[in-house]
């Protein structure tokens, strides 16, 4: 981490995860003095953090505490980072920021494909790990209605499928599809946007709070993961089309198989 923690920072900005209490971090790191630094930086701005050496841990902590957030290291003792991703995506719904002292494009790229919301390098700057936490946070509360217009459209159809977005339900034919925050809010984006060309600028606009670079694979990361839920064939798909060297676009009324 690169900057020391500043005890002048601004709070103004601070999300409020709930009325009750303020937002909880849980820090998965087996470096100690790293997991000190970032508690004592992130109390000071204004959150309740816990910190953890490993998986095991942070399962012992989830099973009867709550948190917003999870910061998790890639390279950790007994299950790496990767696997706990994974897991975390399958049994919960908890945004995830991925740290690693790798930062090479194959390792954010599986990072994101696996689960991850967001992904950064070592060493870092505390006050960028803050602003990319913040929006993070600020999106998954503005997600919990997928914006105004979902509010006022609240159910899609497409194919076998219903889409509520004021519930965060995913059905086929009756039956519920489990989704990730990123991939129910993807499908949102779309669902809202049907058979309009949406590229892959547009979509990382819309998302908003994702780093961006000359080779960013992000979208398309998250665009075959949603396809894989969704689509019969993946390799061949029927509601996300790709419109090559363009983007995507989204065709509700055609119908799988």
């Amino acid at each position: 981490m690169s900057a020391k923690p500043d005890v002048d920072e601004v709070l103004a900005d601070q999300p409020v995860c709930s009325t009750e209490r303020k937002c909880t971090l849980l820090i998965v790191d087996d470096d100690a003095e790293l997991r000190d630094l970032l508690v004592r930086y992130l109390q000071t701005n204004g959150f309740d953090v816990v910190a953890v050496a490993d998986g095991l841990a942070m399962e012992k902590y989830l099973k009867s505490q709550p948190a917003d957030l999870v910061i998790l290291d890639l390279m950790l003792p007994g299950k790496d980072g990767l696997t706990i991703a994974r897991e975390l995506r399958s049994g919960r719904d908890l945004p995830v920021i991925m740290l690693s002292a790798r930062g090479d494009d194959v390792d954010r790229i599986v990072g994101l494909e696996v689960g991850a919301d967001d992904y950064l390098a070592k060493p870092f700057n505390s006050r960028e790990l803050l602003a990319r936490i913040r929006a993070m946070l600020r999106r998954r509360m503005t997600d919990k209605t997928c914006g105004t217009r979902a509010v006022e459209m609240q159910t899609h159809l497409f194919g076998p499928y219903r889409l509520n977005m004021q519930t965060h339900y995913l059905t086929r034919s009756g039956q519920d599809v489990a989704l990730t925050t990123a991939d129910f809010k993807l499908l949102c984006l779309f669902a809202l946007h049907p058979n309009q060309l949406l590229s892959r600028d547009t979509l990382m606009d819309m998302l908003k709070g994702y780093e961006r670079a000359s080779f960013d694979r992000s979208i398309d990361v998250r665009v075959t993961r949603l396809r894989r839920k969704i689509e019969d064939n993946p390799a061949a798909p029927v509601f996300i089309r790709t419109v090559r060297g363009e983007g995507y676009m989204f065709t509700p009324d055609r119908e799988a198989g």
